[in-house]
């Protein structure tokens, strides 16, 4: 199943489901099939069987056309809003650990975003040059938790998974160094587009094995594949939640390969004007553009 959220207005987005070509508004055929199913991927996810309300709503859609769209006709937002939580990971390919001259860690390194960093495929990646002059771009796989999850096991991990998205851990790399800590240059408002839809597990051949790569204005910068992980979803996902609840809706990024502009000679950084691509196999690409506030 491929779940983005979408509006005909670039207001008020709900879940939509790709289906034969068309997105099917769940929560507008589900009221006509008699079934409530929430607006938003979020509330979505924490709503009790919610797979089988979402199956029984698109069975209805393609029966009788109601809340079918055609894609062209709508506008498109971030997959998923307004999480409680976005976790991400540092260093988590050992190349790109050795690229920047750091330590290949022996347990997942944690920082986060704030949710305010969350945006979509159509929205641009926009920062004050004044503020920062080196904004680097992140490939990263996202999973999205879909379960409550606390103290899990590493073998049960995978089970609180709903499925995944492509990222992009989109980094000011001069506060992030020259802060000391990672907050401030991770969390620029919209420096977590993900996209283009939640593509849930069931549809991943194998979350440890898909090609992920960056492409700035058609010129591929990073190339590797998530087989490289240092510490797998299952492991994340454990490890998160032993110290922390993760909640339906949450995004975890799992880190990026080797390539990042700061790192590259002489660096690649994003300035305003230029368009960068995400993709990750089987899940699609995230394109969004770049523009000075």
């Amino acid at each position: 199943m491929r779940i983005g959220q979408y509006s005909t207005d670039g207001v008020d987005p709900w879940v939509g489901v790709l289906h034969d070509d068309h997105v099917v508004n769940v929560a507008e055929a589900g009221t006509e099939a008699g079934v409530d199913i929430p607006q938003t991927t979020t509330d979505l996810l924490d709503t009790w069987r919610w797979r089988e309300k979402v199956d029984l709503a698109v069975e209805y859609a393609a029966a009788t056309g109601t809340g079918r769209y055609e894609p062209a006709d709508l506008d498109r937002h971030a997959p998923v809003t307004g999480p409680e939580k976005v976790v991400c990971v540092g260093l988590n390919y050992r190349d790109h650990a050795e690229e920047g001259d750091n330590p290949i860690p022996e347990s997942p390194v944690l920082f986060s975003k704030f949710p305010t960093c969350v945006a979509g495929p159509e929205d641009s990646i926009s920062w004050d040059p004044d503020l920062t002059g080196k904004v680097d771009y992140e490939a990263e796989l996202v999973a999205v938790i879909g379960r409550e999850a606390r103290r899990v096991d590493r073998d049960e991990a995978i089970d609180y998974v709903a499925g995944f998205l492509v990222g992009n851990d989109v980094s000011a790399r001069d506060l992030q160094h020259g802060d000391g800590q990672w907050v401030r240059g991770k969390s620029l408002d919209g420096f977590a587009p993900i996209g283009p839809e939640l593509v849930t597990t069931d549809e991943v051949s194998d979350p440890h094995d898909l090609g992920i790569y960056a492409e700035v204005n058609g010129e591929r910068l990073q190339d590797s594949s998530t087989s490289n992980l240092i510490f797998g979803i299952d492991e994340l996902v454990s490890f998160c939640s032993q110290a922390f609840t993760l909640t339906p809706g949450d995004l975890l990024f799992t880190g990026t390969p080797p390539g990042v502009g700061v790192y590259r000679d002489p660096p690649v950084l994003l300035a305003d004007g230029d368009e960068v691509t995400i993709g990750v196999e089987e899940l699609g690409e995230l394109t969004n553009d770049c523009a000075y506030l």
